[in-house]
This record gives structure tokens, C-alpha cells and sequence, in this order.
């Protein structure tokens, strides 16, 4: 069941209004923050920094919010009014809302604006880290993001030379994210014509049978056009995943970069080249044999780090790509195969900077596990609350909406009660409340997307280190951390002396109890929280002292940053935080520390859970190996044995398995089956 725009509209705005009246925050900047998310989620943006500027005077500027990329600039718009119904939005209003936000840019750029604010004001860092960073970032994408429809009428936008900059415009109504919503959340494909590249499109070399079940090619992509495209797209042209993310931070490959400079005709034959997956490719037969013409969602999902140094050292080194070519293995995949394939495409063909969590995706275990807990455990019932509920852990993006969309409406009023709508959260989530507990809270404050790269490559190590670690026990503290960190976010903003940075606030406000907890040798007691589904008034209390030390420190002058977010990401704003230990030490509530539990009491129900954890993964192994039939298991080992995939240890269990239920495998040989099924999938032999 589709939701209407209508709907989704209302619905949209019962959110925003429910969010503001918990968070005591406006209704505005809710909004600003609950689409921004939106789009940080989606890959259109890296990240946000809220900044709400406006002159009192007027002065035709604004500005909502902000990000800066490598080499370019997010510069975020909001149009609100809490409008009830749906109003179009018109050229002429795109217009002068745009202009308000390029006239503070360019009076950043050009006429040092932040002189002429109050060092207080919220615009005054930004504007000042604009004039300072003018040099490092060539192009400024817009984006106005809004409740109303855009016309139909309005013409499309053209980027706009301006100095030695580039301003480019991004329209985001409400239509467009509803038809986010309603796609399952996925990106909005990329789509790439090349036409007009010399000789009417990309020469390639189809590399795959008229039989073959997928399409590939092998091209030959000049430098340049690969490097105009990172320009233009940025992350949006590299796979969603933990390794893009640590491919792509425009640090400029030495080696990469030496080859450009000194020697561009060995490029080709230095370079391993990229490999890219798309959803469709449009080819055509020239007399010079077949191109390429077109391509709808183009993904690099290994190659990274050689697209971004490619158009780092052009621009940094004004490096001439004419003679330069990469190599490109492009696979054809279908939106239906695509998350099960695009992980293995990626991990097989990385080979450089390679990380354990390999294909940390959203079929990843542990991603599976902690979707099979939210599932099933009930949580306790919170004070005054009649029955219990789930929290809702997505998995993929949009689960909880597609969820609801199938649902007839009598059921989804019992899923909702099952689930409440607060009660959902998501991997960047979970990344950012387990971050401010682990030391992390310097890699919380970069944004969403690096934040969750830094946590999947040290919970894929975790994981192949001893998966059995992530038992309920460890989901029940996950929850419990959900429950502190968001009970922390209303309790900043409903601060006397809250006056922004609610995000960085909160982040260091968690990272330094749970500094303080490890001075002592005491850990915070996390399942309380779950069984209370609540914080005991010495918590609240506790937090409530350490957010006033918090933001008092990073308000302080002194920091040589003009812009207190970009202070936050520092490792010297962490490191003087630090030293604030004895002082918070001695202002904190006894009753808090009263409530902490040893180390050692800590490791020893982490120890249980986890045996526990094991019994458990041996009796889900053994049932799924029983549930599936000796006949399928005779394929398997049939179409395995033709193919030459299994080991002569694998074919004596197999044959185990072939004999059931007269001869059951055990549970050492039942992990072995599960591994034989992967590789089976992973041959196309088993679909199951």
C-alpha cells in the first residue's frame, strides 16, 4: 500500500511536530535536522553541521546548515512554515531563496563577512571558516530543502561560474524525499550520458556470454572524464560501504600522484585500474566497434582512492590527464541482485587498503543477528507503561516504512504499538551511540558516514575475532546505550545555557562519564537502564553536570578555531577535555557512583553471555541444516563436486548431510555445512 504525498506529508509534519515538542527545539531547525538526515543517509550529502544565520537587519543572506567535503562546500537552505497543506513552491521563489544563501558565501569569500559579526553569533564561525578555507574547496553545491512541491514550471538550474568557484544548485521538496521514502529508501541513481565524448561514447569490450545471467565490460575511461565526474558527483559516484569511505578522505596516493606528474603514459599499465558496478548501460555499434553511450547508477566499488587522487592532483597540481587512461571492469547489476552481489563484487576485488569489515553491508551477521534481537526480545516495561514493546533495528534503509506501507491499517496500529516509531534506530545510530562509550567520540563528531566507517571496521575485526561476543547481553547494553544517548540529546537542548552544538555536546558529555567510569575501574550498569527502559535521577543528574562542564570547555576561547563544531573534530579538544577528569570527578553525585559496577563483575556477565551466545549459534546451525532437505543437499554436493569447489573434508560431511535424518551431522560439522551453503550461493547452486 502506497502512501500518498498527501499523507506522507501529514504524516512528515506529526513527526517534525511530536520531535520539537521532546527535543525543545524549533520547529525549523527540527525540520532542517530530520531532512538533512534524510539526505546524509541516502549518500546525497557526507554530512551536516546546523547553522541557523539570518541578520537581524535582514541583509538578503541566510544560511541553515552546512558541510565541508575535500574539495567542495554544502551549503543547506531550509524553506518551512509549517504549512498544513500542499503549496508549490515557484522559479521565482527557488530564486531569491538561492540568492540569499549565495550572497552569504560570497560575502565570506570575497568581503571577510565574519568581521562584521559577533564572534557569538552562529554564522560568524562558518563565515570565517569559509574566508580562511578558501583554498582548499573549488565548488559550492546549494541545496534548498522544502515542504512545498516544486512547480512544474521551473526551469532546470545551471552551475554558475563564480571566481574561481563553482555554485551549483540542489532542490530537495517534499515530493522528492517522499519519493525517497517510498523507493525504500534507496539513493537516487546517478544517471551518466557520454555522449559526447569523442567518438560518441566509452569504447569497451563486452566480457560476458549471450547466456550469462549479468552483463560486464571491460573500458578503457580516460582520466579526465573520471575525474570530472568525481568533481561533480563526489561520494554519490563511490559505493555506499565501509571501504569507499576509507578510500576516498583526498589524501592523494604518492605513488598515484608520481605517476601523474612524471610519467602519465605508464598510468594504464601502473595502475590497477577500477572496478564499478551499474543498474543499466546503454550501448552502441560504431565503425570503431561498441561504446558505451549512457549509464544509470554508476558505482566504484573498489578504485576509490586512485578516481580521488586523480582529480586531487589535477586540481592541486594543475596536472594535465590528456594522456592518461584507467582501466575500468564494469558489472551490470540488477536492483534485485544488488545487495547480494555488490558485497562480494567489492570484496573480492579490493585487495589495498583492506579492511575485516569487508562486506560490512546490510546483510553482514552482525547486522543479522542484531535484526534477529530486535525481533524477537520484548522490552521491559517503562514506569507507568501497561505493555511492553520492541525497539526496531533497520537493517537496510527504510525497513520500518516498507514494513508499515504493507500493511493493512487495523495492522498498523498493532505493528506500531509493537514498535513504536522512537523505538527505531539505524546503523549510523548504533555507530554513534557505541562510539561515545569506546573512546571514540573525536570520530562521533565527524559526521554520520566517516563515524560509521571507523565503527565497522573495528566491529568486523570484533566480530572475526569472536562473533559469540555479540550476544543479547551486548544488544541489551546496545539499547541501553540508544536510551542514554537520546535522553541526553532532550536533556542538553532543555538546558538554561543550551544555545547550539547539541550534537558535539552530547557526543563528549557520554565519552567523558564513560572516561570517568574507567578511571575508577567501574563500568556504567547498562542492563539497569534496559530493565528500567529509563535513567535513575543520579544519571540524569550526572549528565546534567558533566553537559555544563562539556560546554563550557569547548565555548571557551583560546581553541585558535574560529568555528566550535570544527574544534569538536580535534584531538586537542578531546585531549583538554580530559584534564577536566578530577574536577567532574569531584562535582559528580555520589549516588551515581553508587550505581556503577566493577570491571570485573562487567567481564564476567560478558564472559556468560557469550558462552551462552555460542550454545546458541550451535543450535541455530544444526536447524538450519536440518530444515533443508537430503535431496538439496544432494544437489549441492553434485553441482559443488562437477565444479571442483569443496575440499575432501567437505564432501565427507556433505555426504553426512545426504543421510539425514538416519545420520545427523554435529554441530562442529553443521558450521562446515553453513559455510558449504555460502559457497553454493555464492555459485549460484543454492538460492535459499
Amino acid at each position: 500500500m502506497s502512501l500518498s504525498l498527501e499523507s506522507f506529508l501529514h504524516d512528515f509534519r506529526q513527526e517534525i511536530l511530536a520531535n520539537a515538542e521532546a527535543n525543545l527545539d524549533f520547529l525549523e531547525a527540527e525540520f532542517t535536522q530530520r531532512f538533512a538526515d534524510e539526505l546524509v543517509d541516502a549518500g546525497v550529502t557526507d554530512g551536516f553541521e546546523p547553522c541557523h544565520y539570518r541578520p537581524a537587519t535582514g541583509g538578503g543572506m541566510r544560511v541553515d546548515g552546512y558541510w565541508f567535503n575535500d574539495s567542495s562546500l554544502d551549503i543547506f537552505i531550509t524553506d518551512f512554515a509549517n504549512r498544513e497543506t500542499l503549496q508549490s513552491l515557484t522559479q521565482t521563489e527557488v530564486t531569491a531563496i538561492f540568492k540569499r544563501a549565495e550572497n552569504f558565501v560570497a560575502a565570506s569569500l570575497d568581503k571577510n563577512l565574519y568581521t562584521s559579526l559577533e564572534e557569538t553569533s552562529r554564522g560568524y564561525g562558518l563565515s570565517r571558516q569559509i574566508a580562511d578555507s578558501r583554498k582548499h574547496f573549488s565548488k559550492v553545491s546549494f541545496y534548498l530543502i522544502s515542504e512545498r512541491v516544486l512547480s512544474e514550471r521551473l526551469k532546470a538550474l545551471e552551475d554558475k561560474a563564480y571566481d574561481i568557484f563553482t555554485f551549483s544548485y540542489n532542490i530537495w521538496d517534499i515530493s522528492r524525499l517522499h519519493r525517497q521514502f517510498t523507493s525504500r529508501g534507496a539513493r537516487e541513481e546517478l544517471e551518466i550520458s557520454f555522449v559526447d565524448v569523442e567518438g560518441g561514447g566509452l569504447p569497451c569490450l563486452p566480457a560476458h556470454l549471450s547466456s550469462a545471467s549479468y552483463k560486464s565490460y571491460l573500458v578503457v575511461m580516460p582520466a579526465g572524464i573520471l575525474a570530472e565526474l568525481y568533481g561533480r558527483y563526489g561520494s554519490r559516484l563511490l559505493e555506499q560501504n565501509v571501504r569507499s569511505f576509507l578510500q576516498s578522505r583526498g589524501n592523494v596516493n604518492k605513488g598515484i600522484r608520481t605517476t601523474i606528474l612524471t610519467d602519465p603514459e605508464m598510468f594504464f599499465a601502473y595502475n590497477n585500474g577500477i572496478t564499478a558496478t551499474a543498474h543499466d548501460v546503454e550501448t552502441s555499434q560504431t565503425v570503431n566497434g561498441v561504446v558505451i553511450t549512457s549509464l544509470k547508477d554508476l558505482q566504484i566499488v573498489n578504485g576509490g582512492q586512485t578516481t580521488a587522487s586523480l582529480f586531487h592532483t589535477q586540481r592541486k597540481d594543475d596536472a594535465s590527464l590528456e594522456h592518461i587512461f584507467v582501466q575500468m571492469k564494469l558489472t551490470v547489476i540488477d536492483d534485485e541482485k544488488s545487495e547480494e552481489v555488490v558485497p562480494r563484487i567489492s570484496e573480492y576485488a579490493n585487495t589495498q587498503n583492506r579492511v575485516n569489515a569487508a562486506d560490512f553491508f546490510s546483510n553482514h551477521p552482525y547486522h543479522i543477528r542484531m535484526e534477529g534481537f530486535s525481533r524477537r526480545l520484548w522490552a521491559p516495561t517503562s514506569q507507568g507503561a501497561q505493555r511492553e514493546t520492541k525497539w526496531f533495528y533497520e537493517r537496510a534503509r527504510g525497513q520500518y516504512a516498507d514494513a508499515l506501507s504493507k500493511l493493512k491499517p487495523t495492522e498498523q496500529k498493532r505493528f506500531q504499538a509493537e514498535f513504536p516509531k522512537p523505538q527505531m534506530m539505524t546503523k549510523t545510530d548504533i555507530a554513534k551511540f557505541e562510539g561515545v562509550w569506546d573512546d571514540n567520540p573525536i570520530s562521533v563528531n565527524l559526521g554520520a558516514q566517516k563515524n560509521f566507517a571507523h565503527y565497522a571496521g573495528r566491529i568486523g575485526k570484533e566480530w572475526d575475532a569472536d562473533e559469540n561476543r555479540f550476544n543479547e547481553w551486548y544488544y541489551k547494553r546496545l539499547i541501553a546505550r540508544t536510551i542514554i544517548f537520546r535522553a541526553t540529546e532532550k536533556l542538553v537542548s532543555a538546558q538554561e545555557w543550551y544555545g547550539g552544538y547539541r550534537a558535539n555536546i552530547v557526543a563528549y558529555t557520554i565519552a567523558m562519564l564513560a572516561h570517568v567510569c574507567k578511571t575508577r575501574r567501574e563500568v556504567f550498569d547498562f542492563i539497569k537502564v534496559w530493565n528500567g527502559q529509563n535513567l535513575s535521577q543520579s544519571t540524569v543528574r550526572a549528565l546534567e553536570v558533566t553537559a555544563m562542564l562539556v560546554h563550557d570547555d569547548i565555548m571557551q576561547s583560546g581553541n585558535n578555531i574560529s568555528n566550535i563544531s570544527e574544534w569538536c573534530k580535534r584531538e586537542a579538544c578531546w585531549e583538554r577535555l580530559q584534564t577536566h577528569t578530577s574536577r567532574l570527578l569531584a562535582i559528580l553525585p555520589d549516588k551515581f557512583f553508587d550505581e556503577l559496577i566493577s570491571e570485573d563483575d562487567a567481564k564476567d556477565n560478558a564472559r556468560s553471555a557469550s558462552k551462552t551466545q555460542k550454545v546458541v549459534n550451535g543450535i541455530e546451525a544444526q536447524q538450519t541444516v536440518v530444515d533443508i532437505d537430503p535431496a538439496t543437499w544432494s544437489h549441492i554436493l553434485e553441482e559443488g563436486q562437477r565444479k571442483r569447489l569443496y575440499t575432501p573434508k567437505e564432501v565427507g560431511i556433505l555426504q553426512v548431510a545426504v543421510q539425514m535424518p538416519s545420520r545427523l551431522p554435529s554441530e562442529k560439522q553443521c558450521f562446515v555445512l553453513l559455510e558449504i551453503l555460502e559457497k553454493a550461493r555464492a555459485e549460484a547452486i543454492w538460492t535459499g
